[in-house]
């Protein structure tokens, strides 16, 4: 701490902490079989994971100094005893963890944490200890509490708990977890029996939508797609992009045939382990869509282009076609078969029903509205949100809401107004489920031949293919199985809570004005929003709307409008700001200060409740420098100083849903304290940036040597951005911070000279003997990419930051290098085959849009000639390469050889140019090179390096 704060009691979390012990339990708990109840009570976003929240709430009660074996106990981490020292246990099987013979539980010798709360004598001792540096019981309090992670973690530690969230779905989620979960207790036999019901009259509404003639073949699900007609011919165009249905290993494979018949209209028939000889050269990965959109004819081969069918959608000419039907079987099994005349005829009764129905004719036509991730329905003419739904969908979703609203008056007679709430809001989330697997947004799975959910990608995407669930069986997205897994969840809820606990108070409102008095509170712990990773009022819409049918009249003051609450969101959405956007702010720049603003509102309304001397510690897990600049000035305006900063891996790094995204792999614990005296940083005396930048620099190395040699579970894109938070709060109790011309200098100054400075010790540590300073800026830039991300696709932010670092601009290259592409937003690596013209082409032949010419006697860059030689040595085999490498004088070109050691030991050794990249280093062209390294040294585990064959080339 500096001098102004050593008057504040230091906590554990200012001191060290067991970080790579919880940060294994992190991973642990990241299995999708096994993961804690809450999770299952409605779809939600981004939640924390149990240890990393535990770690946050007890490091800032507890006093500095708390011992890390005590601690880790109380997080539950550990056997209970025999252990002497937990850390190195946790390690120690965690590197073992791939020779284990059981399952992770048996391995460790101790559950996952979030399977056990403190016994009894724990929690008085953690009692006792906070009670002698607070006074009391310090109340913890978490703003934005989103699905409940911080604060139910702190009701189980037996604290007084606060929980605020804006946005009613996960309010919802916190009274069952804060309120009824302590206060009602086991519900089992009550949510079963009226499950039950509502289930048995449901299925009776909507057995006519999925029927089936034979005894023994219950309709499980129809796999279905839009259909638009050929301009040309006027055939059927089914919009699918491949015709698998399930691919996965140890299962039978199963495939869709389509025939176009006289009529135009198309046949589809279902094949089970189909032969060579069934196939007759017909490839089921191939579609009539493209990846861009383009739809092709089946009949006359005319493609209609992906802005056509566009239009198609936008003036609503299309329909919707059945092409699989999933079936259970009399043994339970899952069986595949081709569409009958009964489905059809089904379909047709279904779409009269819904327009019959004078009250499902007008049902669910909110409008959607304009956003950042609705754009994409909107432009394909889905306006409405019962438009999300093909008419089966919403025919089957409308009949389970009228069961359960036939059930509402029963319910509340029976039981006294806290137990009947309990019951009626916990059965209503069931609707999340059933939503998220059975819309025109949720994708059919053709590895596994089943359901996925809709916002596992957190936008809003119609797809090619999708499942009409019949939600009367038991299959995934069923009501059955969502109310089995919602019941079981609750109780485990109930049963994880310490016997006596106390309920939580909930409360629903914008975090920037909070319902308690000044001081009020000891310690707040905060997840917040995530810049503009995650637009949840967004994304939520589509289940508030539904959840409004079911639970709006019982909580008239959170369903108070028809859509969630965008005006207070604490998010940076461009598309908020596209009307009052100009030449003097981007829309994005709005956005960004808004969320500036409303970052800084949320935390200085933290610290007005805080009492004197109280912790803030903000949960932060993203990448994007922007982000980061905007949370640091709201901390910095809000009055904290910022005392500690800790990473932890919090995420598995492959997570399908953030990858490319904004979203990190770990978590920085970034505390603050509210001083005794109050200080005023926008009218302190300012520090000259030249003062600073200096100590800033060396905050950053220091903290990236540190994790380097502590061990700790990160990548290094990780590695950076937990160097921010020291560097932050260097920059923090130096602010105001100005140049030279007494310009303010933000935080983002600093961030850029961390991500420098950082980067450089990466290069040191993983690119032994070399200085990629002496290379050209673009290979520079593309090799310091794939050091640092490991992949050929990342976020944008994060390519563009390290160009500015060496002095590139990664847009002005974009075009004339070739180096890189935009794929979804994000920066897409080319490889060699990218850029490089074929050199068995005639040179007039030639694509021009390549940048590398093989004939070329110099090249502008290393990476171009080392690309270059790869695609020789690729077309024309070793001994070309030869002398193609001699006629160069690439023997004694140093920068050559530095680029070809960098990509070998970048490159993953599965891509094709570090193959590539072996094979110029090993055999008669390496006698050419004269490298100075043993190319064994970057072989795979346990594998000799020996150069490709020649016949493997063509020439």
């Amino acid at each position: 701490m500096t001098d102004h704060d050593d008057d504040l009691k230091p906590l554990a979390i200012e001191g060290e902490l067991p970080l790579k012990a919880v940060g294994i339990e992190n991973l642990k708990e990241g299995n999708p079989k096994h993961m804690p109840p809450h999770r299952y009570l409605h779809p939600w976003f981004a939640r924390r994971p149990t240890p990393a929240s535990r770690l946050a709430i007890l490091a800032s009660v507890l006093p500095k100094g708390f011992d890390h074996d005590e601690l880790l106990q109380l997080m539950q981490i550990g056997p209970r005893e025999g252990v002497s020292n937990i850390a190195e246990y946790v390690e120690s099987k965690k590197a073992t963890e791939d020779q284990r013979s059981g399952n992770l539980e048996s391995h460790y010798g101790y559950p996952r944490p979030f399977t056990r709360s403190p016994t009894e004598t724990q929690r008085e001792a953690f009692h006792s200890e906070v009670e002698e540096l607070w006074g009391d019981l310090p109340t913890v309090l978490d703003p934005t509490a989103g699905g409940g992670v911080i604060p139910y973690e702190s009701l189980r530690y037996g604290l007084p708990t606060k929980a605020n969230e804006l946005n009613p779905i996960p309010t919802l989620i916190l009274k069952v977890l804060l309120e009824y979960a302590p206060s009602v207790g086991g519900l089992r036999q009550e949510l079963e029996y009226w499950s039950k019901k509502i289930d048995q009259s449901a299925t009776q509404s909507i057995s006519e939508f999925f029927p089936s003639k034979k005894e023994g073949r219950e309709i499980d699900c129809y796999i279905t797609t839009n259909v638009i007609s050929c301009p040309t011919c006027g055939s059927d165009i089914p919009l699918v992009a491949k015709w698998e249905v399930r691919t996965r290993k140890g299962a039978e494979t199963i495939v869709v045939k389509p025939e176009v018949l006289d009529n135009g209209s198309v046949k589809y028939e279902c094949l089970t382990d189909p032969s060579e000889e069934e196939l007759n050269g017909y490839d089921p990965s191939n579609g009539p869509v493209s990846r861009g959109g383009d739809a092709e004819c089946l009949d006359c081969g005319v493609v209609t282009e992906s802005e056509e069918v566009r239009n198609r959608f936008e003036s609503g000419d299309y329909t919707y076609d059945t092409y699989c039907v999933r079936y259970i079987d009399s043994d339970g099994n899952y069986k595949f078969r081709s569409p009958e005349k009964i489905d059809e005829e089904a379909y047709e009764a279904t779409v009269e029903h819904v327009e019959s129905d004078y009250e499902m004719s007008t049902f669910l036509n909110t409008e959607i509205p304009a956003g950042e991730k609705t754009t994409e329905p909107r432009e394909h003419g889905v306006t409405q949100w019962r438009e999300i739904f093909s008419p089966r969908q919403l025919a089957s979703h409308y009949e389970y809401l009228r069961a359960y609203q036939e059930c509402i008056d029963d319910i509340r007679e029976k039981y006294d107004e806290e137990k009947a709430e309990a019951i009626l809001v916990i059965l209503s989330l069931a609707s999340g489920k059933m939503i998220d697997y059975n819309s025109r947004l949720s994708p059919w799975n053709t590895s596994r031949g089943i359901p996925s959910n809709a916002l596992g990608g957190k936008h809003f995407s119609l797809q090619k293919s999708f499942a009409d669930v019949n939600m009367a069986t038991v299959g995934i997205g069923s009501y059955q199985s969502s109310v089995r897994r919602l019941v079981d969840s609750y109780q485990d809820i109930v049963n994880y809570l310490p016997s006596g606990s106390q309920t939580g108070e909930v409360t629903s409102r914008d975090a920037a004005n909070l319902p308690y008095s000044d001081g009020e509170i000891q310690s707040v712990v905060i997840d917040p929003p995530y810049y503009s990773s995650i637009m949840y009022a967004e994304l939520s819409d589509i289940f508030y709307v539904w959840l409004n049918e079911y639970v709006g009249e019982l909580f008239p003051e959170y369903f108070d409008s028809d859509l969630s609450d965008k005006d207070n969101e604490a998010v940076a959405n461009p598309s908020r700001f596209e009307a009052v956007a100009g030449s003097q702010s981007s829309k994005k720049e709005l956005a960004s200060q808004f969320y500036e603003d409303k970052m800084s509102d949320i935390f200085s309304e933290a610290y007005r409740t805080l009492e004197s001397g109280g912790v803030m510690t903000v949960m932060f897990t993203h990448k994007e420098t922007d982000a980061w600049d905007t949370l640091t000035m709201s901390l910095i305006r809000s009055g904290f100083i910022i005392t500690s900063t800790h990473p932890i891996t919090s995420e598995m790094p492959t997570r399908i849903d953030t990858r490319g995204g904004g979203s990190a792999d770990s978590t920085l614990l970034l505390t603050g304290r509210k001083p005794h005296e109050e200080r005023d940083p926008e009218n302190a005396v300012p520090t000259l940036w030249s003062d600073v930048e200096a100590d800033t620099r060396e905050a950053a190395k220091e903290a990236a040597r540190d994790l380097l040699e502590s061990g700790v579970s990160l990548t290094k894109t990780d590695v950076i951005i937990s160097a921010f938070g020291p560097t932050l709060r260097v920059f923090a109790d130096a602010y105001p911070v100005v140049d030279d011309e007494d310009e303010e200098v933000p935080p983002r100054k600093a961030l850029e000279t961390a991500r420098e400075a950082v980067t450089q010790i990466l290069v040191d540590e993983y690119l032994e003997g070399m200085d990629v300073d002496n290379l050209d800026d673009v290979t520079e830039w593309y090799i310091l990419c794939w050091l640092v991300h490991e992949s050929e696709t990342f976020a944008y932010d994060d390519g563009r930051q390290l160009g500015l670092g060496i002095g590139v601009d990664i847009d002005d290259i974009k075009r004339s290098t070739k180096t890189w592409r935009k794929s979804r937003g994000d920066i897409s690596l080319r490889g060699h085959d990218g850029r490089v013209q074929n050199i068995n082409e005639k040179p007039e032949d030639r694509s021009s849009r390549l940048p590398v010419d093989p004939d070329d006697l110099s090249f502008p860059r290393a990476l171009d000639a080392v690309h270059a030689a790869m695609h020789v040595y690729e077309k024309k085999g070793e001994a070309a390469t030869v002398e193609w490498l001699r006629e160069r004088n690439f023997d004694t070109d140093a920068q050559f050889k530095e680029t070809l050691k960098a990509l070998l030991q970048v490159l993953p050794h599965n891509h094709e140019d570090w193959e590539l990249a072996r094979d110029l280093a090993v055999g008669r062209t390496s006698d050419v090179l004269n490298l100075d390294f043993s190319p064994n040294v970057f072989a795979e585990s346990g594998d000799e390096t020996k150069q490709t064959e020649l016949g493997e080339h063509e020439n």
